[in-house]
């Protein structure tokens, strides 16, 4: 398998972000990235999808949309639409109908920040996602780089500071995501996890002092996708294009935070009789399932089925454990970096059936 690392979740000109799509992709290919996914709010823009080439890298840009209904108050439900193709937005506001259509396309539907406090301070509101009746999404936005600056800033004083100092500010995916995750998992559902950076890039100022908070090339070097598929990009748009979203619709991906440590290599895969399952899949658990966990460095690494901790290893690399027991099982590992434990990798899950 090879592996691609996509960053999603970024604003453009086109709504409140500072850059246009040839910005990101210029920023993205700087930073190594094999694709990104613009998503601007409200809008889907036609035409800036391909390829694009800075000093001697190449980058994928798609275009996706983040919907949410503009007329609610106050503002909820925002939706990252990826592989749509069109726009979709006038189904804003009724969020099923906003899924059927989403689905009936063959595009792929992600909740973006299922929690995300509000800031007061910078009349910010509470944008969470709050109609979890809904069905057919494909995963949900498990860590987002703009809901963390939110829960940790509690204050101007502290604002500025992560401002000035964002390589401080991630910590991991918000617990209460996490548990929602997994409470979905055991209501019998499959949702892929996916991190988003929700860059802006936009020139904030303080004083005669003007800064670009949190500039795209920062973003791209901190919460990644990183997809395991068939084959490398070919530069074949469609192709190319299929191949990623085929990765993140069956889940065969993992969430890394690549500012410490680069989480390239990161691998979590199931062996019984039936064969080899990677994340994203099922395997049968009869006659015994060995999970295997191969970590780019060492680390402190959980493994997690049904939402709880069964097993951790410390200073680990690779780890094994043997299991028949059904479940939801994933891996989160945490490192040590600016005095911190920090979140490093969160894994889509092995469905033992």
């Amino acid at each position: 398998m090879e592996e691609l690392i996509v960053n999603l979740h970024m604003h453009t000109t086109y709504s409140d972000g500072h850059g246009t799509h040839a910005d990101i992709a210029r920023a993205a290919a700087k930073t190594g990235l094999d694709a990104v996914i613009v998503t601007d709010h409200n809008v889907y823009v036609n035409g800036p999808e391909g390829y694009y080439h800075e000093g001697g890298a190449r980058v994928l840009l798609m275009v996706g949309e983040e919907i949410h209904d503009q007329v609610r108050e106050p503002q909820k439900n925002h939706l990252l639409v990826i592989g749509a193709g069109r726009e979709l937005a006038t189904f804003a506001r009724d969020p099923q109908n906003l899924l059927d259509q989403v689905k009936a396309v063959g595009g792929l539907a992600f909740i973006a920040h299922p929690y995300d406090d509000a800031m007061p301070a910078f009349g910010e509101d509470d944008l969470s996602w709050v109609d979890w009746q809904v069905s057919g999404y494909t995963g949900i936005e498990l860590w987002n780089g703009l809901s963390e600056f939110k829960s940790v800033a509690h204050n101007k004083l502290e604002a500025i500071f992560y401002a000035l100092n964002p390589k401080y500010m991630a910590h991991g995916p918000l617990t209460r995501t996490l548990r929602k995750w997994d409470e979905l998992h055991q209501a019998g559902k499959k949702v892929v996890a996916v991190g988003g950076a929700d860059a802006h890039a936009n020139p904030n100022s303080l004083g005669p002092l003007t800064r670009i908070i949190f500039p795209y090339e920062f973003h791209f070097q901190c919460i990644n996708n990183h997809l395991l598929v068939p084959s490398p990009l070919r530069e074949d748009v469609i192709a190319d294009r299929q191949m990623i979203l085929d990765a993140l619709r069956l889940g065969h991906c993992y969430v890394g935070y690549d500012l410490p440590l680069s989480t390239r290599g990161f691998r979590f895969t199931a062996n019984s009789k039936d064969g080899l399952a990677m994340m994203g899949d099922e395997i049968s658990g009869s006659g015994g399932v060995t999970l295997q966990i191969r970590m780019p460095d060492k680390a402190e690494c959980q493994l997690i089925q049904n939402g709880k901790t069964i097993k951790a290893w410390h200073d680990k690399d690779i780890c094994t454990y043997i299991t028949n027991a059904p479940g939801v099982y994933r891996v989160e590992a945490y490192i040590q970096y600016l005095g911190a434990r920090r979140g490093w990798i969160f894994s889509n899950p092995i469905y033992i059936r």
